[in-house]
């Protein structure tokens, strides 16, 4: 194929193009924010998911605790009736000694469920301590990942602009070179990572560094200015020092 020397030249420009444009891809996709995005969300996922089971955890407390304290108020309704009985001195002798042992035994009793509801306050407000402080792992991480999308989409922004431009430039430089010649570029860029051409520097192709030997470069030497020269080793197109 042939391909006039300006040609040849406006095709390494739409080379470092595409190697610019790239180059920004990858930043976008590697934006540091998006890691610190998706560890932190996922920091914020279990705050969350440790908050929901706290919540299920307070809620079956709280019936734990409804039954203590209904434990402890029949207890309390029996004993204000023993007193009212012993207090009236209704009953033989026997009976009221009778009363009065049992009032002990309640006493014991009321105090052993108190000892357990008290237990069981303990727990549940030591439980509301960690979902209020869960909440507040929650809302600190969102405030965290808000102000992180928002770096995040101002540096997208920004590549974008750049991007926008670069795509100008090369489609301008496009503009001017031959559609054979394009699609000769782009079909290797394509097969090649990327690298569809490539300037011979001296006697060095700078798309894969190849050391060209004496005889190929002779033979490079010896073609017409027009004739497009490709790579031995990665078969770019070979941009020849004018």
């Amino acid at each position: 194929m042939k391909a006039s020397a300006s040609d040849q030249r406006s095709i390494l420009d739409i080379q470092k193009f595409d190697f610019q444009s790239a180059a920004l891809r990858n930043k976008a996709a590697n934006l540091p924010e998006l890691a610190e995005i998706y560890s932190l969300t996922i920091r914020q996922n279990n705050a969350r998911d440790l908050r929901i089971a706290a919540e299920t955890e307070l809620s079956d407390v709280k019936r734990e605790l409804t039954r203590a304290e209904g434990d402890v108020e029949q207890i309390v309704t029996r004993i204000e009736r023993d007193e009212k009985r012993l207090s009236s001195g209704t009953g033989t002798p026997k009976e009221l000694e009778q009363t009065q042992h049992e009032l002990v035994t309640l006493g014991a009793r009321r105090a052993e469920l108190e000892e357990v509801e008290l237990e069981i306050m303990m727990r549940v407000d030591a439980i509301k301590e960690r979902i209020a402080d869960l909440s507040g792992q929650e809302n600190q991480l969102a405030l965290e990942i808000a102000d992180l999308n928002i770096r995040k989409e101002n540096a997208l922004a920004a590549i974008h602009t750049e991007l926008e431009g670069i795509e100008a430039d090369r489609k301008s430089t496009t503009q001017s070179v031959s559609a054979d010649f394009l699609a000769l570029y782009e079909k290797i860029r394509e097969a090649n990572n990327g690298i569809g051409a490539a300037a011979l520097a001296g006697n060095q192709c700078k798309g894969c560094n190849l050391t060209l030997n004496t005889i190929e470069l002779q033979r490079i030497a010896g073609l017409a200015e027009d004739e497009v020269v490709r790579c031995e080793e990665c078969r770019c197109i070979l941009v020849r020092e004018r």
